[in-house]
């Protein structure tokens, strides 16, 4: 049997394992899952501080004089209104409306724009858009030139603001810019993916050992930990956010994901308009909703949902949501029956187990 692939490494991978982090096979990478707890690096975001090595991500430039149209032709949000400095989350689709993947695009000026995307579908999403261009367009698959920390939590700002002469505080939500964070080139994003306030850092490769230390020296009067892939995963769970590959995939489309808002319409043409519009018409037949257990056990990816009795739907992730004291998870139903106060039972080890459909996000932070 040929030997299977060496798993990738982010350029932090050495300063994991001396920190002592489980590190699991994510997609192809070798990641930290865990380092002094799930819950303890959950909680230290939800109350202080947390650092995430997310160099796995990947990201893709589009730039030239014809950039704007080809990211507005290949993403569903819309570009157009973008100004320099601004990002938003939006989505690459196939032409029958599921996904590709989900994404960020970031205006850096007219004729650049910056994708940051899913670690285990870079190449798959540079592929897509290259496959698209049917504009001007330079299309460059860039994730080797950058690494990036999420620094996340209440005390985010407070932590990285030592490192940069940047005011972050002029730096509003889902805008980033192009700065310095300890004399080292870096672009500073006001983004996340836990449901807590934070940044996120795209900086040299070379500089990624360095500028952890930094961040982690930086937070340490507020307690910052080093955090995995498992309060990732609880985090964004609670704070309602898509994971590809569980919440949306090639077979699941925005609408039916509750990611309507993602998808402008009325914009013009976009790979995968033709088949939302002829499913806005139709009506979706499932949609994603939340769902709180009310007996013991907890919903598993995977797991079997069922209405009176009879299969209904699938759970897409579930877990413990720390801050909230209780189980969680999101599944498809169908539409009739996605609606918030919905009884169903979760099958877990053949057993059907109560649970009741709730409105998302679970947790939202207090302004």
């Amino acid at each position: 049997m040929p030997a299977a692939p060496a798993l990738r490494t982010t350029p932090l991978n050495s300063v994991h394992r001396a920190l002592g982090a489980r590190m699991v096979d994510f997609g192809g990478w070798d990641m930290p899952v865990q380092y002094s707890g799930i819950i303890d690096e959950h909680n230290a975001v939800r109350h202080a501080v947390g650092v995430f090595d997310v160099s796995h991500m990947g990201e893709i430039e589009i730039r030239g004089p014809e950039a704007a149209r080809l990211t507005d032709f290949v993403t569903t949000n819309a570009v157009h209104k973008l100004k320099p400095g601004q990002a938003h989350y939006s989505g690459l689709l196939y032409e029958h409306g599921g996904f590709v993947d989900d994404i960020l695009v970031h205006k850096v000026s007219d004729e650049h724009y910056f994708l940051c995307v899913n670690a285990s579908n870079q190449d798959k999403d540079f592929e897509h858009i290259v496959a698209h261009n049917r504009f001007d367009a330079v299309v460059t698959n860039a994730g080797e030139r950058y690494a990036q920390l999420a620094i996340q939590g209440p005390k985010a700002g407070a932590t990285l603001q030592k490192l940069t002469p940047v005011d972050l505080g002029g730096i509003k939500y889902y805008w980033f810019t192009d700065g310095e964070v300890s004399a080292t080139p870096a672009r500073i994003a006001h983004t996340g993916y836990t449901g807590e306030d934070g940044f996120e850092i795209y900086v040299p490769p070379a500089e990624a050992e360095r500028m952890w230390q930094l961040v982690m020296d930086a937070g340490a009067e507020f307690g910052i930990k080093p955090c995995g892939l498992g309060a990732r995963n609880t985090l964004r769970l609670e704070s309602g956010m898509a994971l590809y590959g569980h919440e949306i995939d090639a077979s699941i489309s925005p609408l039916e994901a509750g990611l309507g808002w993602i998808v402008k319409l009325d914009k013009g043409e976009f790979v995968g308009r033709d088949a939302l519009l002829k499913q806005r018409e139709n009506g979706i037949r499932r949609k994603l909703i939340g769902f709180e257990m009310r007996a013991r056990g907890i919903g598993r990816d995977g797991y079997e949902v069922r209405l009176n009795g009879t299969p209904a739907g699938w759970v897409t992730s579930g877990g413990p949501a720390p801050a909230l004291n209780k189980n969680i998870g999101l599944c498809y139903l169908p539409t009739e029956q996605s609606v918030p106060g919905t009884s169903i039972e979760i099958m877990i080890r053949n057993q059907p187990v109560d649970a009741v459909t709730v409105e998302t996000p679970f947790y939202k932070r207090a302004k």
